[in-house]
């Protein structure tokens, strides 16, 4: 099996995350492709279950590496380079959320665009039984001159329903379910709601306030209440409301 490309040969290294591991570009063959390695035992099993989940769903808009590659140091990703924005660039420094400011500038209709693009990747996910877990705005990779969104960095999602068994999942507080805080709780497609509803509250949103009709507000306000039995059932569910929100 071949190595991976050797970090001296990338033309963008990002090694200033907070998800132990490190990324970087490389050319190869007059392609671009992005490499994501580990870089602590947490980021080892983060690959393991990326590479899971790749096996497992197959969707336009969530980027699939190319190769995965094993090695000494555990799995290593080759992606294909897709140009774009990360809407919220968390880095160790702290987040760069420009771009999603600059979506929220867009019209609505690309902006539902995207989202009906993050809905449907999830529709795909859910169908396999996989929840996502920690996803936001981070895994959100937005080209602003194709108006094309992307998802990536999809490494904790993992096979659910399960038992939380610690004191709080990985993720960020924004986009997180109260019971994503709680040992012992049921993680499930009610919880994936709850992230995608966060979603749809940030990205229609604004610094002069909501900009989406008062039925897709409803839609969003539902898919995050706090108790579980209280949002849409499934992703379906959420899915099938916005859809009819979005054309009333």
């Amino acid at each position: 099996m071949r190595e991976p490309p050797p970090v001296t040969s990338a033309f963008v290294v990002f090694d200033a995350q907070d998800s132990g591991c490190l990324s970087y570009g490389v050319e190869a063959q007059g392609r671009r492709l992005f490499v994501k390695r580990a870089a602590t035992p947490a980021g080892r099993v983060s690959l393991v279950r990326a590479a899971q989940l790749h096996a497992a769903v197959k969707h336009p808009a969530i980027v699939r590496p190319e190769r995965i590659l094993s090695g000494p140091d555990g799995l290593t990703l080759v992606y294909p380079w897709r140009d774009g924005r990360v809407l919220n660039q968390a880095t160790v420094d702290g987040p760069d959320r420009s771009a999603l400011a600059d979506l929220q500038r867009l019209p609505v209709s690309d902006v539902e665009a995207a989202l009906d693009a993050i809905l449907d990747a999830h529709l795909a996910v859910a169908a396999t039984g996989i929840v996502a877990v920690d996803l936001y705005d981070g895994c959100f990779l937005y080209d602003f001159r194709t108006r094309q969104m992307q998802l990536i960095d999809l490494d904790e999602y993992r096979p659910g329903p399960f038992i939380l068994d610690a004191d709080r999942l990985p993720g960020s507080r924004r986009y997180m379910a109260p019971e994503e805080f709680v040992r012992g709780a049921v993680i499930d497609q009610r919880t994936t709601v709850y992230a995608l509803g966060r979603t749809l509250h940030h990205l229609l949103d604004s610094p002069t306030g909501w900009r989406g009709t008062a039925a897709q507000r409803a839609v969003a306000d539902r898919a995050t209440r706090a108790s579980a039995a209280d949002r849409y059932s499934d992703v379906a569910a959420l899915a099938r409301s916005w859809r009819l929100a979005v054309l009333a």
